[in-house]
Formats: C-alpha cells, sequence, structure tokens
C-alpha cells in the first residue's frame, strides 16, 4: 500500500518541500560565493521583512543572476558582511533566488537578523510596483516557509522602514504589502 500512495505522490508532483508553487534558484545556479561564515536561526522565526535592492530591476533568469551576484559582491567587498545579507531575492521573472535561505541570520534588518528573514525585491519600487508574478512569487515563499516551519504561522510582516529610518522597500511597494496578511 505504501508503493502505491508513494507512487501517485511522484505522479502528480508531490515534493517533500512543499513548494511547488515556488521556483527557488539555488546558490550554485546563480553562482554565488561562499560566505566566510554562518549562523543558524532559532526557527520559526517570528518575522518576514520585504526590503527591495533599489537598484536594477531583472526579467530573467541570466540576469537575475547577474543582479544578485553584483549584490553579494557588494554586500561582501564593499560592506564586509560575511554573504549576501538578504534571506531570498524576487526576480521581475517571478523566481526565488536563494540568499542565506531559511537558516541561515541575515544581515538585512538591524536588531532583528537573528528573528526574521528578508525578502528583497530586485528593483527600485518607490514609484512602480513589482510585476504580479513577483508578488505572487514572495506570496508563495511565505506561505511555503509557514508550511515548512519556517516561518511562524502567526509570523508578523513588515517593510523594512517599519524598524529603522530607511525608505525601503520603496513607497509602492511598501503600499502593496500593506494590504498582506500578517501586516
Amino acid at each position: 500500500m505504501f508503493k502505491i500512495i508513494l507512487a501517485i505522490c511522484f505522479a502528480v508532483a508531490c515534493k517533500g518541500d512543499e513548494c511547488s508553487d515556488v521556483t527557488i534558484v539555488s546558490r550554485s545556479d546563480w553562482g554565488a560565493r561562499a560566505p566566510k561564515s554562518t549562523s543558524q536561526l532559532s526557527l520559526p522565526v517570528k518575522y518576514v521583512f520585504i526590503h527591495h535592492t533599489d537598484g536594477r530591476a531583472c526579467t530573467s533568469q541570466s540576469s537575475c543572476s547577474s543582479v544578485v551576484r553584483g549584490i553579494q559582491n557588494y554586500h561582501m567587498d564593499d560592506r564586509g558582511w560575511d554573504d549576501i545579507g538578504y534571506s531570498f531575492l524576487i526576480g521581475e521573472d517571478g523566481k526565488v533566488y536563494e540568499g542565506r535561505g531559511w537558516d541561515r541570520v541575515g544581515a538585512h534588518t538591524r536588531g532583528y537578523n537573528d528573528v526574521g528573514i528578508a525578502i528583497s525585491f530586485m528593483g527600485n519600487f518607490s514609484n512602480i510596483k513589482p510585476k504580479q508574478i513577483a508578488l505572487d512569487a514572495a506570496k508563495n515563499l511565505i506561505n511555503c516557509g509557514v508550511r515548512l516551519r519556517k516561518v511562524s504561522t502567526t509570523y508578523i510582516l513588515r517593510g523594512h522602514r517599519d524598524m529603522g529610518t530607511t525608505t525601503c522597500p520603496g513607497d509602492t511597494l511598501y503600499a502593496e504589502i500593506k494590504t498582506w496578511p500578517h501586516y
């Protein structure tokens, strides 16, 4: 009986990671450098923070991978951080690019790095909203984190500006996330 259930699960694309509604581009697939060091998050996290990179937007895996590598280089070489600061980044191609991921403490929201994950939309969203495919990817990623027990079922969603003096994640994206559950 177990073999039949397993066969049915594979036939309908069941995934052990329960994130089949999210396309996550792994660090190796976007060409990440190795981190200098890592620290483990205590899971599930209480907060989900939304950022924008305030830089170039991207619309393909190739262009987004290039943008993510540039951000990692900036964070490590210019800021002196151990790795890219964000947990995940979202491209206008609707894909999620793994930064520090679910399990590692990031460098994204001063005072809250060890109690939350950061999702950063690639681009500047002060005057425009990300494409719907990117917004859906972020929502699906958050739901995936809850299903995987990486994010608390009672998580608190905030924009970067809610936790410090910044305009991040841009006025238009900020107005959008204020309509999402858990804000």
